[in-house]
């Protein structure tokens, strides 16, 4: 009986235990259900608010994982995409609490509206200053108002000066002659192919720091050494590009911990600090013993050594360092990296290249002496008259940044309640990116053929037309826009004139040319390049049809 009473207790138990067991799972599969059912409504309502948003919007992530995905392709090229189905403008929305907020635009309306009709209105403002500051300080390119127009107004006078320009115009004669041509001929000599990009750089490295710091660092030589400044300032500026598309929380984080990027910039903004200040120093102690019938400099450095701030005092070092390192942040990256997209494009637009030859024979063509039979072997050096005659040259350098802006988007920040000419609401302490590359690839702007590459869109009777500042950002526009526009036309046009009248220049098989994320475009892997010298008898065809 005992038995019988245990074995039924067991079944019981037994029973029971399947019972409580399914009952867990029957729960269990509820809260999963419940769980699945809010991820797909998560999921669709994110997904649904791509059409009013242009990407999806997630819970606590924002649109973070769209931007994560664009950030490991080519980021401009996804910008250009979001904001072509937008019609021109989006606005981007951060994980919670960070400092991605933005609104994103194209519209020519828009950068008219922001860069000249309210310009008051956006400053580059305190989140670029304060995520700048350590490389650019308080120079031209990061400040605002009274210390901005102080700088603006000044550099202003210098740029148009007869002097600086004449030392300008030289200073690239020397630099082409004697330091760029000896280097592609040493290439062509021993048959190795070069990283134009590299080669570019050095050239108006070397021409920028002449003209800011009255300094020349010897980039450009045969060898091509490593220079330490040079090298510091180009890890400066991409690891300053990381902070805008990392929140802010993050990246100060790390700065206070010394780690990553940020240990790699402390170490970078160390070593241009030390360039600077040496520099700065030496001048100082140059013009202390100069004498007053001794020509004067005319760089920038000089220049703002001998005038005073508001209470009549000398500016400070670090003032200088600020403006200084700025105008080279200009002056190097904007030729050198147009140069270089505008080379890529002419080896894909061959019948572009050989307009461009046909004009420079047609200028030579011009020339007193080549009347009379002058010999094509001699050097040949361009006259600035004649580099101003290059019109379609000019149209070709300007389709290349249209299409590829050394300075691929930029920043402001809006200090008071406004609304766009599109209609787009901006509340006080919006940041607003500015999409420069995106521009040059919107049918509204350019027509169905804004991806093509066609100088003749600059041309009117055959002279070049410059395009509205707001439709063709290059440059910038308004109070802002680029002081040495004319100086970096001049030099491109020498430049590239120069290049192309010796040599042909081919691109690598096989070599891949992307974009590189930083303050300005680079090509990421460089450009790397053959050179085949032009035989006479290809430049005497040119030169006889412009008989």
């Amino acid at each position: 009986m005992n038995n019988v009473t245990t074995n039924m207790s067991s079944d019981e138990g037994v029973v029971g235990n399947f019972v409580s067991r399914r009952l867990f799972f029957l729960q269990y599969l509820h809260v999963l259900e419940f769980v699945v059912a809010a991820l797909v409504f998560v999921v669709i309502n994110s997904l649904r608010q791509r059409r009013r948003y242009g990407l999806p919007v997630w819970p606590f992530l924002g649109m973070l994982p769209s931007l994560v995905s664009g950030l490991r392709s080519d980021l401009y090229e996804w910008i250009s995409d979001i904001l072509c189905e937008q019609n021109g403008t989006f606005r981007f929305k951060g994980p919670w609490f960070s400092s991605l907020n933005c609104v994103v635009t194209a519209d020519p309306r828009n950068l008219e509206h922001l860069l000249k009709s309210k310009f008051s209105v956006f400053p580059k403002g305190p989140y670029f200053r304060d995520t700048a500051r350590d490389l650019l300080g308080d120079g031209i390119f990061n400040a605002d108002d009274e210390t901005w127009q102080r700088q603006r107004k000044t550099a202003s006078i210098e740029f148009h000066s007869a002097k600086f320009r004449q030392l300008t115009a030289e200073s690239v004669l020397e630099l082409v002659h004697a330091r760029l041509l000896p280097v592609l001929e040493n290439a062509v000599n021993q048959s190795i192919s070069i990283d134009l990009q590299d080669v570019l750089l050095r050239l108006t490295f070397d021409n920028v720091c002449m003209t800011a710091f009255g300094v020349d660092p010897g980039c450009l030589r045969l060898g091509l050494p490593e220079i330490p400044f040079a090298k510091a300032f180009e890890d400066a500026t991409e690891a300053t590009l990381l902070r805008f598309v990392t929140p802010t929380c993050v990246w100060k984080t790390m700065r206070c911990l010394d780690l990553g990027t940020e240990k790699k910039l402390k170490k970078s903004i160390k070593s241009v600090d030390e360039f600077a200040e040496e520099v700065i120093r030496t001048r100082k102690k140059e013009l202390s013993l100069q004498t007053e019938d001794k020509e004067q400099r005319s760089d920038l450095l000089t220049v703002f050594m001998r005038l005073k701030d508001e209470q009549g005092k000398p500016f400070s070092d670090k003032f200088l360092r600020d403006i200084c390192l700025n105008f080279i942040l200009a002056g190097r990256d904007t030729s050198s990296v147009a140069l270089s997209w505008f080379f890529w494009l002419l080896e894909k637009n061959p019948v572009v290249e050989q307009k461009i030859l046909a004009e420079i024979c047609k200028i030579i063509n011009e020339r007193d002496d080549m009347k009379n039979g002058a010999d094509l072997k001699s050097p040949l050096i361009f006259r600035p008259e004649e580099i101003k005659k290059m019109d379609y040259l000019q149209a070709s350098l300007s389709e290349a940044l249209r299409l590829y802006p050394s300075v691929p988007v930029d920043h402001k920040e809006v200090v008071e309640d406004d609304t766009f000419p599109d209609g787009t609401l901006l509340k006080k302490g919006t940041k607003v990116i500015y999409a420069i590359y995106a521009m040059g690839r919107m049918e509204a702007i350019w027509g169905k053929d804004c991806r093509e590459y066609k100088p003749e869109r600059w041309l009117r009777d055959g002279r070049y037309m410059s395009e509205s500042a707001y439709k063709f950002t290059a440059f910038n526009g308004g109070p802002r826009l680029c002081l040495g526009r004319d100086f970096a036309y001049y030099q491109m046009k020498f430049v590239a004139a120069s290049i192309l009248y010796r040599y042909r220049v081919e691109v690598v098989k096989g070599h891949v040319v992307v974009p590189k994320l930083a303050l300005t475009m680079y090509m990421k892997h460089g450009l790397k390049v053959n050179l085949i010298k032009r035989h006479e008898s290809e430049l005497q065809v040119y030169l006889k049809n412009n008989v």
